[in-house]
């Protein structure tokens, strides 16, 4: 018997049994749907950070401080940095929790105080107004920079520059407002309050410098910028690197990516799961059919057919289970993670490998799961087969 005619046997028993052929492909469609869902939103993450870390420029590079009562980076020490060979600019931070009130309207945000160059170094864009300048902060001005959401809660649609703002009590006057920069690794870009660094030292009561981001002067230069900056830190440091740690985005980039990957990993894993649930109802209802259609059995081998003609109808009949199932979960997995992705406005990227994956991992669920029915079915004495009642 032709594979052909194996098939057309194979799907006109699925279709003679609607309900049930659906019912025993629902866990490869959940199955199926399940992984390329939850891969494509996590990878969309990743993609999202990764795109948002890159924007920042790839020569940054960015010094964290792990200060103690002993040893602590001043702003002195700033200018030790500057000198260095590879870097074009530095831009001091201290931060932290500040509450901002504009009349009734109050909001508890983050601070950054930073110097003039902060703007060039990160990339930031202003809406209206203007950022820091070295004159705010030689003179000791009380300016601020509000975000966008930060300018939205204390002044609504009204024009806040010129405005004054009370921080923690003490008003200052808004001089530029952020350009939305939206959120990364889960921290909003846009409710914050940038001030002239030694204003905001003053104001946190702290004049310790948290970290610095630095401007290498091209792409070229940034591991050699790097090792000259931990050189100098591990010198002010007494020869301690335990002090400090000094990462650029790509390295950042690689971290995000390598969590992303491990976590599309053990969600397609668990997601598998629903496949391997799948192939068990597919064996499961093989073996019904086998035992309602022996009569059939008996009558094929009586006038001739071979082992093989039935071992190979039954595994195809499996097989066209398992592939509608997947074909289906690949269209409804799509079509549901561009229907999330179009409700919540989270970022999808779909991975061809992993859809391909997927569903040649429901077609071997099905080979599998389908050759103990077929086996069963094929060994049947045709004699036995046709007395069964």
């Amino acid at each position: 018997m032709g594979m052909s005619q194996l098939i057309k046997m194979a799907v006109k028993s699925i279709v003679s049994n609607k309900l049930r052929a659906f019912l025993t492909m629902l866990g490869m469609i959940i199955g199926v749907s399940s992984v390329i869902i939850l891969v494509s939103i996590s990878q969309g993450s990743s993609k999202q950070i990764s795109d948002q870390i890159g924007e920042l420029g790839t020569n940054l590079l960015t010094v964290n401080f792990y200060n103690t009562d002993s040893t602590s980076f001043k702003e002195k020490d700033i200018s030790t940095l500057k000198e260095l060979n590879g870097v074009k600019e530095v831009a001091p931070v201290v931060s932290g929790r500040v509450t901002v009130k504009n009349g009734k309207t109050s909001s508890e945000v983050s601070v950054t105080g930073t110097t003039s160059s902060y703007q060039d170094v990160r990339n930031v864009k202003v809406s209206s107004g203007r950022f820091v300048t070295d004159f705010d902060n030689e003179e000791r001005l009380k300016t601020a920079i509000l975000g966008s959401d930060t300018a939205t809660t204390l002044f609504g649609l009204s024009n806040p520059i010129g405005e004054s703002v009370q921080i923690n009590g003490t008003s200052y006057k808004v001089v530029g407002v952020l350009e939305s920069s939206g959120s990364s690794l889960g921290q909003s870009g846009d409710s914050t309050v940038l001030l002239p660094i030694i204003v905001a030292q003053r104001l946190l009561q702290n004049t310790t410098i948290s970290s610095i981001y630095v401007q290498a002067q091209n792409e070229n230069m940034v591991n050699f910028a790097k090792a000259n900056i931990e050189s100098s830190l591990s010198v002010l440091f007494g020869g301690s690197q335990d002090n400090f740690s000094v990462t650029n985005q790509q390295d950042v980039i690689d971290t995000v990516s390598s969590v992303s990957n491990t976590m599309s990993i053990m969600l397609g894993g668990i997601a598998c799961i629903s496949l391997i649930v799948g192939g068990i109802g597919i064996m499961n209802i093989m073996l019904v059919s086998v035992s309602e259609r022996t009569k059939e059995i008996g009558i094929r081998k009586a006038i001739g057919a071979q082992k093989i003609d039935i071992l190979l109808q039954f595994l195809i009949e499996s097989i066209v289970l398992s592939s509608f199932g997947g074909m289906i979960g690949v269209g409804l997995g799509v079509s549901l993670a561009k229907i999330y992705s179009l409700i919540s406005g989270t970022a999808i990227s779909f991975s061809i490998p992993v859809i391909v994956l997927s569903f040649t991992f429901s077609l071997l669920v099905g080979v599998i799961f389908g050759v103990f029915p077929a086996y069963k079915a094929s060994n049947m004495r045709p004699i036995q087969a046709l007395r069964f009642e």
